[in-house]
C-alpha cells in the first residue's frame, strides 16, 4: 500500500514530499508504541487498531460537525475537520485507558503473556468497529482540494492542503511530546520509569499514574495517525493492522523503547516507503507494489550495520 503515487513526468522531490507526508504518519503511530514498550514493557499489537479507533471516532464527529460548520475554513481546510480530529483523539485516549483498567492492570503478568492479550484487544477493536459502522471503506468528506497554486507555479509541487496539514500537525505533536518529556515533572517521572520502574517506585513516584499518562499520549499520537492516514487514502476498518508491520519496523530501526528513535525510525522507514519509485526512473526494475519489501531490506542493513538500532543503546 503506497500512500500518494505520484503522476509521471513531476519534479522527483515530488517522492520526499510523499515521503514526509507518509512518514508524519509512521512518526505518530510509532512513538506511541515505542513508550508503550519502554513503560509497560511489552509490544502492544493493538496499537494499529487504536489508530483505526481514533479516524472512526473522527469519522462519526465529522458526519455531526460538518453540516455545523460548513464553510470555515482554516487555510483551505475545514475547521469541523479539526474538530473532529481531536474526537478522535480524545476517544482513541479514552478506549485505551479503559482498557488498561479492565484488561492489563488486572492480569497483572509477564511481557509475553501481555502481547498475546493484546492481539485479542485487537480483534476486539476490530469488532466493534465492524459492528458500528460494517466493513466497506469510507471518507471523510473534506472536498478534494488540488494542489497549492503557489507551490505549484513555483516549485513545480503537487502539495495539497491536506498534507500541509498532516506534516504541521505532526510537528506540533511531536515538539509538544518533547517539551513534555524534557521540560515537565511528568516527563520526568516517565523517563525515570522507563529506565527502572522499580527504583522509580522506590523513590515515590506513582508508576501506575505515569503508566495511565503513558497510555494517554500514545492513544492520543495513534488516532492522529488514523486520522491523516484516511485523510490520504481511505477510512478502512483493517487499515491500523495494515500499517502495524511498518510501524514496528520503524519502532526496531529506531531502537526498540526509545522513542525518540522511533520518530527517527519512522521519518527514515516512511521515506524509503515512498522513494521506492525512484529505482524505475534510473533503470531498477521495482515498482511501487515492492514498496514495503525495499524498506525492509534496507531496515535490515542499517541493523546489520548497527544492531541496537539508530538511537538505541548498545548492549
Amino acid at each position: 500500500m503506497t500512500l500518494l503515487v505520484p503522476l509521471q513526468g513531476l519534479n522527483p522531490v515530488q517522492f520526499l514530499v510523499n515521503g514526509l507526508v507518509f512518514s508524519s504518519v509512521i512518526v505518530l503511530a510509532s512513538i506511541g508504541l515505542s513508550l508503550v514498550y519502554s513503560i509497560a514493557d511489552f509490544a502492544n499489537f493493538a496499537h494499529g487498531d487504536t489508530m483505526t479507533v481514533g479516524a472512526f471516532g473522527a469519522l462519526a464527529a465529522a458526519g455531526v460537525l460538518a453540516p455545523a460548520m460548513e464553510g470555515i475554513l482554516v487555510f483551505g481546510f475545514p475547521v469541523w475537520m479539526f474538530a473532529a480530529l481531536f474526537v478522535g483523539m480524545a476517544l482513541a485516549a479514552v478506549v485505551v485507558v479503559a482498557t488498561e483498567f479492565v484488561i492489563y492492570r488486572p492480569l497483572d503478568t509477564g511481557s509475553i503473556e501481555l502481547l498475546i492479550t493484546s492481539i485479542g484487544v485487537a480483534l476486539a477493536y476490530r469488532a466493534v468497529i465492524f459492528l458500528g459502522f460494517g466493513t466497506d471503506a469510507s471518507r471523510y468528506g473534506v472536498p478534494r482540494a488540488g494542489p497549492i497554486p503557489e507551490i505549484r507555479e513555483t516549485l513545480n509541487l503537487a502539495v495539497t492542503p491536506r498534507q500541509v496539514v498532516a506534516v504541521v500537525s505532526a510537528i506540533v505533536l511531536v515538539g509538544a511530546l518533547h517539551v513534555l518529556l524534557q521540560y515537565t515533572t511528568l516527563g520526568r517521572k516517565m523517563r525515570a520509569t522507563a529506565d527502572d520502574p522499580t527504583l522509580a517506585r522506590v523513590s515515590g513516584i506513582r508508576t501506575r499514574e505515569v503508566i495511565i499518562a503513558m497510555w494517554v499520549i500514545g492513544g492520543v499520537l495513534a488516532a492522529a495517525g488514523g486520522v491523516f492516514l484516511g485523510l490520504e487514502t481511505l477510512v478502512r476498518p483493517r487499515m491500523g493492522f495494515d500499517i502495524l508491520l511498518i510501524v514496528f519496523a520503524a519502532v526496531i530501526l529506531g531502537g526498540i523503547g526509545s522513542v525518540y528513535g522511533a520518530m527517527l525510525g519512522g521519518l527514515v522507514i516512511g521515506m524509503l516507503y515512498e522513494l521506492t519509485p525512484l529505482f524505475s526512473m534510473v533503470g531498477i526494475p521495482i515498482g511501487n507494489e515492492y514498496a514495503e519489501a525495499v524498506a525492509f531490506v534496507i531496515m535490515v542493513v542499517i541493523l546489520l550495520v548497527r544492531p541496537q538500532g539508530i538511537a538505541g543503546d548498545a548492549t
